[in-house]
């Protein structure tokens, strides 16, 4: 039998299976490519509402481009394996066990994703946000369904699971729009309190950026064994409260020795108390 008689009975008999089969793979192709657009649309979507007006949270709208991306291939996959005439309900309740399976032995990465979407949607703190957390502290620069991964002061790299972040007391040093200042000073016992008090509201009156409501505050800390800790307290905004700190700790020095008040140096007084009935006893002197 000659070559092109083999394909006309092949195609005779195949054709129907032929033509299924190919609308079977054109249905698939078209599924994908639409999970495809659909994942970019949203993306551009997200991408707007985040530099847009609307000016979401960046972290928020990364966490839900991850959940989305993956529900629409996982809804495509279904969808595709339906179109093959592969019983998918069955399918589904296998990965449902299949699941809890993975989820009891992946209890720790599950938890790190429960504390993510906690995170996420209780917005402790976003991208860009100096926290504190255990001995972790640092600006935040990612953060995903299992870790926030933070720039610490010095440049230092630092990966936290979730879960360690949402079980640990945080401290989001980004969040409120003022910050309160503390700037303490040390004088003699020998030195005027008021004299002290007069050097504190001098750097009020001259410190612009120091916020009128709350109003500043100068007080006794503390009596010392040997010095009195003089204290100004005072509001300013967040994006200065470094700059102001620095150069008001560099001024108040000279600020006191220019006022004539002492600071003292840390120190202790020794006395020694000799038993007299430890002393050795002399000869009688002649």
């Amino acid at each position: 039998m000659e070559l092109h008689e083999l394909l006309f009975e092949f195609w005779n008999k195949w054709s129907g299976d032929v033509f299924i089969a190919a609308r079977r793979v054109f249905v698939a192709l078209l599924i994908a490519l639409t999970g495809k657009v659909l994942i970019g649309v949203i993306e551009r979507i997200l991408k707007k509402i985040t530099k847009g007006k609307l000016k979401s949270d960046e972290t928020l709208n990364s966490i839900l481009k991850l959940v989305i991306t993956y529900a629409v291939i996982i809804i495509c996959v279904i969808m595709i394996l339906d179109v093959f005439g592969i019983n998918t309900t069955s399918l589904i309740a296998i990965l449902g066990a299949t699941g809890v399976a993975v989820g009891l032995a992946l209890r720790d990465t599950l938890s790190n994703i429960a504390a993510g979407i906690i995170l996420v949607l209780l917005r402790l703190y976003r991208k860009g946000d100096f926290i504190e957390c255990g001995q972790v502290m640092g600006t935040v620069r990612d953060m995903d369904l299992f870790t926030t991964t933070l720039e610490t002061a010095d440049g230092v790299y630092v990966s936290a699971p979730n879960s360690s972040i949402w079980g640990t007391p945080l401290k989001n040093y980004s969040r409120n729009s003022k910050r309160r200042m503390e700037l303490a000073a040390r004088i003699s016992f020998d030195d005027s309190i008021d004299r002290a008090f007069q050097v504190m509201r001098d750097i009020i009156a001259e410190e612009s950026r120091f916020l009128a409501d709350p109003a500043p505050q100068i007080v006794v800390q503390s009596l010392d064994n040997s010095f009195v800790t003089v204290l100004l307290r005072a509001w300013v905004p967040l994006d200065v409260y470094w700059d102001v700190y620095w150069a008001q700790m560099r001024g108040i020095k000279e600020r006191l020795e220019a006022a004539g008040l002492r600071l003292p140096y840390p120190r202790q007084e020794l006395t020694v108390i000799r038993d007299p009935a430890s002393a050795p006893s002399r000869p009688p002197s002649e």
